[in-house]
């Protein structure tokens, strides 16, 4: 439920890695398969999703029907235009997906790359947590690469050195991280964007690409350091989602072969336009002037 003005809500579907396939598929216009990998259930609103997914040009092939639960719910809150989040999600059917491993490698196999987030793993059971890493292994085995960004919710964690241990732990079967400067200051006690790009190159990712907000995204590729000034953006209205489109712009300027210079600049563009809108996600009429840039 995301707030429109006027102390109104619109109903959508949205959700941090899905607002990045989902962007990612309207980027690349069918030149690249994208698809998302979920739980959902077996209801009305279930079945809403999963067509709009197809109607979107999304492969719903990975994604599971489980007929005792239903889909999460989430509401954005602004306070101007920066948000925060209420959940409620215990009977997700998302928080099963990694539960049938089999299941899960079968849907990696053959696959490019795998885009996942720390929201992700907040939500799965310790048995489902060994599950996903193992398939992850597997899938980077037979040529995948792993995109990960940390975007933690504190909420949905029990304990920080929950957090520090299990995100350490995804970062040993990730290829690019994606994380963002607050999150990793406030959870980790970095004082400068160098000790975040450091910290995730010690961890033995090659490609880490920092967003900061307003302030430039710090990059980390192949042991060159880039610094890009983020542009200045007016009319800003919501804030939600700016992350995801961001990851959105990167990983789909990286698939057709941009570097990460070209890429950042991309990942910019389409999060500064998210945030010119309600909600997470941009309206397709605008990201087709951003595809066409």
């Amino acid at each position: 439920m995301a707030p429109v003005g006027g102390g109104l809500y619109q109903q959508g579907f949205a959700g941090d890695t899905f607002n990045t396939v989902w962007h990612m598929a309207q980027l690349l216009d069918g030149q690249s398969k994208v698809g998302f990998l979920t739980k959902v259930g077996q209801d009305s609103l279930s079945d809403a999703f999963v067509s709009e997914l197809r109607n979107d040009g999304l492969d719903v092939a990975m994604i599971g029907r489980d007929p005792a639960r239903t889909m999460g719910l989430y509401m954005i809150e602004l306070d101007g235009v920066e948000r925060s989040f209420h959940y409620w999600r215990d009977s997700s059917a998302a928080r099963a997906l990694a539960e049938d491993p089999a299941w899960l490698t079968s849907h990696f196999m053959g696959t490019g790359l795998i885009h996942l987030s720390g929201i992700t793993l907040a939500i799965l059971s310790d048995t489902a947590r060994d599950n996903l890493l193992a398939a992850l292994s597997d899938a980077r085995t037979a040529g995948a690469r792993v995109s990960f960004d940390p975007n933690i919710r504190p909420s949905l964690w029990a304990s920080k050195t929950g957090i520090q241990e299990t995100i350490a732990m995804f970062l040993e079967q990730c290829d690019i991280a994606l994380p963002s400067f607050d999150d990793e200051q406030t959870h980790w006690g970095d004082q400068t964007p160098e000790d975040t790009l450091n910290r995730f190159a010690a961890a033995g990712l090659t490609e880490v690409v920092l967003k900061n907000g307003a302030d430039s995204v710090a990059a980390l590729v192949n042991g060159t350091e880039h610094l890009i000034a983020t542009p200045k953006v007016t009319g800003l209205r919501d804030t939600s989602g700016a992350g995801d489109a961001f990851n959105a712009g990167y990983l789909s300027a990286r698939l057709q072969g941009s570097g990460p210079v070209e890429a950042i600049r991309q990942g910019q563009l389409v999060a500064g336009e998210v945030i010119q809108h309600f909600g997470a996600r941009i309206p397709k009429s605008e990201l087709v002037k951003l595809a066409q840039k």
